[in-house]
This record gives C-alpha cells, sequence and structure tokens, in this order.
C-alpha cells in the first residue's frame, strides 16, 4: 500500500507498509510457528484487509489555535497533520476536517510540548459497527483546563451540528504534563456508552463502550477473534467459564452466546457453585459496569466482577474454579504467579488470547500439564510487526 506520508517520512508508524500485505500475513505465521513450536495445528490467520480498518484513533492536536493540525507529533514535537491516513476507517476520516474547524472556532491553543503550555491536547475519535446502515462515533477531547472543558461545553450545539453521527461526545483533564494519552477524569457532554454491535447472526450482541474502557481497535478482526474463541467454547461446552481481563466483557459474552445456541441454556444441573455460568473479571469499574449492561440486554447468565484478575484467581476456593478460563491479558502476558495457578489449579481446558506472542510463550512454559491444540493468528494490525493469537490448550490426561 503507497501512503504520501510515509514516502514523505513525515509518519513512519506503519513500519512494514512497504512490504507486500500477503508477506506481511506469511512472516507474521511463521514467527509464531518458530516461537510457539507446541502448537500442532495452525488455523488459517484471519485478516480485514490492510486499509481503512482502524475503528479507533488518538490524534495529537498540533498547529495554532487558527490552524490546528491532527495526527502525530514530528520529531521536532510540532504537530504532523494525518487526516488522510488511509488506514482509519472511513467514517473517522470523514468528520477529522469538521472537527479541526471546530477546534480553530474556540480558539483554544494546541497544547505546545516542548513549552509545556496550551489547552488542547488530543482528540480520540471512535466508530461503531453500523446499524441499519447509519454509524454513531463517539468523540473524545483531551484537555489541560477546566477553561477548556468549559469552552467546548458552551460549544457543544455547534459541534453536535458539525458531526451530526457523534452519539458519545466526552472531554477528558489531563492537567500534568507527562506522557499518557488521557487523565482520570471524564465529563460527559452528550451520551454515556457507544453501542458496538457484534455478536452472530442468530444471536446480535452490542458491547457498551464507555469513553475509558479498552476495545480492540480492528472491528473485523475483533469479531473473527470473538467467534473463533466462543466457538472452542460451544464445541467444549464447559459446565462453568471464567473470562479473566475481560474488558467489557466481549469474550465472556461471545462464549455465554454461543454456548446457548448449543443448548447451552437447556443444562441447568450444570451450573457452577455460585449458580453463574459464565464470569467475568476485569480491574475497572467502568468495564464491568458495560459489561453488565450489555449481559442484562442480551438476557445472557454471565456475571462481571471488578478485580485484579491474579488476585481474583488466587483468592478463589478449589471447588469455584470452572472448567474452562478465558485470559486476554496486556502485552506483558499473565505473568509468572497466574500462570503458576493454572498449572496447579485443575482447570480442565484454557483459551490464552495474547497481542505479544513472546510473553505467551513465557507463560505457556510455565504450564507444561497443558498440551496446545491449536492456535490461530490475527491481524489487528496490519503494516506493523504487532498481532493477536489464540490458542487452545487442554490439560493432559
Amino acid at each position: 500500500m503507497r501512503c504520501h506520508y510515509f514516502e514523505a517520512n513525515r509518519c513512519r508508524s506503519c513500519t512494514l507498509i512497504e512490504t507486500p500485505y500477503s508477506t506481511q500475513l506469511h512472516d507474521k505465521t511463521e514467527y509464531c510457528r518458530e516461537l510457539l513450536p507446541q502448537v500442532p495445528k495452525w488455523l488459517p490467520a484471519f485478516t480485514g484487509g490492510d486499509r481503512a480498518f482502524r475503528n479507533r484513533v488518538k490524534l495529537v492536536v498540533g498547529g495554532s489555535a487558527s490552524e490546528v493540525t491532527l495526527g502525530i507529533l514530528g520529531p521536532d514535537r510540532q504537530g504532523i497533520d494525518l487526516r488522510e491516513c488511509a488506514i482509519q476507517a472511513p467514517e473517522i476520516a470523514e468528520v477529522i476536517p469538521a472537527i479541526a474547524d471546530f477546534l480553530e472556532s474556540t480558539g483554544l491553543e494546541p497544547y505546545d510540548v516542548p513549552a509545556r503550555r496550551g489547552e488542547l491536547k488530543f482528540v480520540h475519535i471512535t466508530v461503531a459497527p453500523e446499524v441499519d446502515g447509519v454509524s454513531s462515533l463517539m468523540v473524545r477531547f483531551v484537555v489541560r483546563t477546566e477553561h477548556a472543558l468549559g469552552v467546548i461545553r458552551a460549544a457543544l450545539s455547534r459541534l453536535r451540528a458539525a458531526v451530526p453521527s457523534a452519539a458519545v461526545i466526552s472531554v477528558n483533564l489531563l492537567p500534568e504534563h507527562k506522557a499518557v494519552l488521557e487523565g482520570e477524569r471524564e465529563e460527559m457532554l452528550l451520551g454515556s456508552s457507544l453501542p458496538m454491535r457484534l455478536g452472530f447472526e442468530s444471536q446480535p450482541l452490542t458491547l457498551h463502550l464507555m469513553p475509558q474502557s479498552f476495545f480492540q481497535t480492528n472491528t473485523a478482526v475483533a469479531r473473527e477473534l470473538y467467534s473463533q474463541v466462543s466457538a472452542w467454547a460451544a464445541d467444549i461446552q464447559p459446565s462453568s467459564l471464567w473470562d479473566l481481563y475481560c474488558g467489557v466483557g466481549g469474550f465472556a459474552l461471545h462464549c455465554a452466546a454461543a454456548m446457548s445456541d448449543k443448548a447451552f441454556a437447556a443444562q441447568p444441573s450444570e451450573k457452577s457453585a455460585n449458580g453463574v455460568r459464565v464470569l467475568g473479571v476485569e480491574l475497572s469499574e467502568a468495564a464491568i459496569d458495560s459489561a453488565k449492561r450489555s449481559a442484562r440486554d442480551a438476557g445472557l447468565n454471565a456475571k462481571f466482577v471488578a478485580a485484579d484478575a491474579t488476585e481474583y484467581a488466587l483468592s478463589a476456593q478449589p471447588g469455584s474454579l470452572p472448567e474452562m478460563l478465558v485470559v486476554n491479558p496486556p502485552r506483558r502476558g499473565i505473568g509468572a504467579e497466574l500462570a503458576s495457578w493454572i498449572e496447579t489449579s485443575g482447570i480442565a481446558t484454557v483459551v490464552y488470547s495474547s497481542c505479544n506472542p513472546e510473553s505467551l510463550a513465557r507463560d505457556l512454559a510455565v504450564m507444561p500439564s497443558y498440551v496446545v491444540r491449536e492456535g490461530r493468528v490475527f491481524d489487528m494490525f496490519p503494516h506493523t510487526s504487532h498481532l493477536e493469537v489464540a490458542v487452545l490448550l487442554q490439560r493432559r490426561a
């Protein structure tokens, strides 16, 4: 894929963009094969395409109050405009000029990183899958002070007219000068959560994404990843399932829906000890609130708890453990403590979804009681070396 930003050396984020896409997929699969030689069967790698795939962008606000840039910071710490980036979803690309015009109309100064002054830091935009041909957006502004919050709040009607597809609008306050993308405080100006409609044809499932909740950046690949893991669960039909690091409940809810489709709900005698068939654990209370809402809306038998995944597992009573466990940790992996607990837990089946095959390989080395049945590569991040990989593990007899 050609990119004039890359060719002009203005943005080098897509480090592999000059490599043919088929070669990228082949190399990622081979990398996983070499790093994880214990996987006996690799399912075909999945891709949603090499362009227009990003459902979320985090744009640095640069330039001046009268001529903002929305993109990244260059080596000189000045803004580089990337509104024509080819990997962002078209619905996002369509509204960036309108958002830039709106910001210019406010008169707020972009944040000057070297000088440590200014107001506007970032704009985060997320697009939800179409429902009845209509897309909806979440638009978040990250600013430095209460003054900027007040200016944007006062101009809300103008912003809504400029971006009518925005279902959620918020302002995040980040007063400190530090290398993070958002602060702790979020002020809602419109709506509360973005409905991400996924699920299956027989049972559509909507995940409610709140401003500070995590969701995969590639909707097509996320759909297939959830579909693959839930297909494994439906085939195995465990009597109980835990989803650790569950986020807004993607794996837990899709597994519950898939197992329900295979008469999962018709076997009440096989419920776990506390009466809950599917349990999700996530540290973020906002994400757990979203997952609970999604479960209620879908009528699914799932429970969600706000807790640290490792602490929750280690404090669980032996008789309450599930037959199947799904883990989807950050890049660092689950770590030796949780991996050691899984090794001695007696849990029959584990699905490990990882965005870092190296930490996955380290964690699997701590769990020799499990044999890998199959794995699959998901190209969540085309034109980079990053990927998602999921493996199905079963305890040795």
